[in-house]
């Protein structure tokens, strides 16, 4: 069993990967903003905690994480307001990072998108921009961290059911299911962390078994 703890718990991704990591037998604690969603979040099986992660500091996010195992990011301010998009999905998701490394929690697992990077290409004037600005800063961040990390990168999400399949070769024409996110995130907690650590992994919906693609390092 792996203590895990899922930040934006309340999310669609969030949602299934949560349920799929307690049903293979893990203790998941899930981070939410709003208490109006802890009874969702508790369906799954997992222990909601009400926590904004968008004002807690350092030491605050660090005693929350203490304990935990993994650290999973899929918490995200949702676009339309570039301020809020940088102080949840960069300065949060980068507070956590140093929090996990004074928590003692070795391994970080961040959701984010294919195409992420300091060279995106999104225009300034795009709605976008903001939110892939944050996202490479933070996954930069994560790089450099010392933890064990993983970024997942799928391309545009849909609500089709998961295969368990995936394509590792990064096509951004093609569309990812939210499913096959979660499945990724179970397959990412229960790999040998030699396999995964250190490590973007692209990917989009596609014909190669999930293990096989954590395999082919």
């Amino acid at each position: 069993m792996t203590r895990i703890a899922l930040i934006g718990g309340h999310g669609k991704i969030a949602l299934m990967a949560a349920h799929k990591m307690v049903v293979a037998g893990h203790e998941v604690t899930s981070v939410i903003r709003n208490p109006d969603h802890a009874g969702d979040v508790a369906e799954t099986g997992v222990q909601p905690v009400v926590a904004d992660v968008e004002t807690l500091d350092t030491d605050a996010l660090a005693n929350l994480l203490t304990g935990h195992q993994v650290i999973i990011w899929s918490a995200g301010a949702g676009g339309g307001n570039p301020d809020r998009t940088y102080a949840v999905d960069r300065d949060a998701a980068t507070r956590s990072m140093d929090a996990a490394r004074q928590a003692g929690v070795p391994r970080y697992v961040m959701v984010s998108y294919l195409g992420a990077s300091r060279d995106h290409g999104v225009p300034q004037d795009n709605s976008f921009f903001a939110y892939a600005e944050a996202k490479a800063a933070a996954d930069e961040h994560l790089r450099a961290s010392g933890l064990e990390w993983t970024i997942l990168m799928p391309s545009s999400l849909t609500l089709d059911p998961s295969r368990g399949t995936l394509d590792p070769s990064g096509d951004r024409n093609t569309k990812t299911s939210r499913e096959l996110v979660a499945d990724v995130i179970c397959a990412v907690v229960d790999a040998d962390p030699a396999l995964v650590a250190d490590r973007d992994l692209p990917f989009t919906d596609g014909e190669v078994p999930i293990a096989e693609a954590l395999a082919a390092r």
